[in-house]
């Protein structure tokens, strides 16, 4: 598979599990099972936009492109150039 056909096929598989719209593949990167993407999304639309809430999650593939996980590791304003990290509950 070509990279962009996997980060297509997590976007897709995020968006899909989630209900979040419009996410944007920021990282990629070859694993011993497969692959680990790292994907943005908004999940609450704020007024104005730069107050959007990002969240970004790993989503692990296997080599044909089916997921074998995700999880969040990270959340943000939009207009906030660093991540923070999730708190642990």
């Amino acid at each position: 598979m070509e990279p962009k056909e996997i980060i297509e096929k997590a976007k897709k598989q995020l968006a899909d599990l989630t209900g979040f719209k419009e996410p944007a593949g920021v990282g990629l990167k070859k694993e011993k099972e497969g692959w680990m993407v790292t994907v943005e999304i908004a999940e609450k639309k704020s007024i104005p936009e730069g107050m959007d809430i990002l969240g970004t999650y790993e989503v692990h593939l296997d080599a044909k492109g089916e997921l074998l996980g995700y999880e969040k590791i990270a959340m943000r304003k939009k207009m906030d150039t660093d991540a923070f990290e999730k708190k642990e509950e």
